[in-house]
């Protein structure tokens, strides 16, 4: 990052630095036409957007229009004050990982995941747990001594949960790709609730993961580690054997 920015005060630009330009995209539940395009504009002055314009609208037909917009805003935020919560994870590669069970652990590991709820997308716990991986990062599945069970989509977190007990896992990873009215919360906060009324929740490694997932949220609703956007086979692996030898679940 150049050292000439004022990270306490930085904004979005588009032409110059800190000109405050932004783009925006949304629908609004009116018909299209000029009086769609001129709601748009003023609902973005409401927000503070300055020199707000709609450069694109189109019909999505039934009384909804969707809107292409810029603007500019006159917010700025103090980068220097930002804390973003953390996995402490000392992150090692595939290799690292192998060396560090065949040292510390000296046994498999055992890890089970699902895309539990009615989500359908496997996409997420694929990237984990499926041998080719993600963007070159291989998956759980082609690590020496780790043992994965891919459940894959639309599991009831009562079939996990059992399925758990029954393997005797170490860890337990959820995908959560839908996040439509909050649905990934609620089923997240539902499992945490089976494995706390089954009395196991110290038996098990708990991690969540998904596109609008992080640490902050994952810690608040009661599991262990949060993975979001951008995270590999590596994190969670390196995650997971940590904590078995940290919490002495050798």
């Amino acid at each position: 990052m150049s050292n000439s920015v004022d990270l306490t005060k930085i904004k979005p630009y588009g032409d110059t630095l800190n000109d405050g330009a932004m783009q925006f995209s949304f629908t609004l539940p009116v018909p299209f036409g000029p009086e769609a395009d001129e709601a748009a504009k003023i609902l973005l002055q409401k927000m503070g957007i300055k020199d707000a314009s709609i450069v694109h609208s189109e019909d999505l037909g039934i009384g909804y229009t969707f809107f292409v917009a810029y603007g500019k805003t006159t917010y700025d935020v103090n980068y220097e004050d930002i804390d973003v919560p953390k996995v402490d994870n000392e992150v090692m590669d595939k290799y690292g990982v192998e060396d560090f069970i065949n040292e510390h652990i000296k046994r498999e590991v055992k890890i089970i995941g699902a895309c539990t709820g009615t989500d359908a997308h496997t996409v997420g716990i694929d990237a984990i747990m499926n041998m080719k991986g993600y963007a070159g990062h291989y998956g759980l599945e082609r690590y020496k001594k780790v043992e994965t069970i891919n459940m894959g989509a639309q599991v009831p977190n009562e079939v996990l949960l059992a399925k758990a007990i029954e393997e005797n896992v170490d860890a337990i990873i959820i995908s959560q790709i839908v996040t439509q009215k909050e649905v990934h919360i609620k089923n997240l906060t539902n499992f945490i609730e089976l494995v706390e009324a089954e009395g196991v929740r110290d038996k098990f490694i708990l991690i969540c993961g998904g596109p609008r997932i992080g640490h902050e949220l994952a810690k608040e609703l009661g599991f262990d580690a949060g993975f979001g956007r951008g995270s590999f086979a590596e994190d969670v692996a390196s995650f997971v054997v940590n904590q078995i030898v940290d919490r002495d679940l050798i």
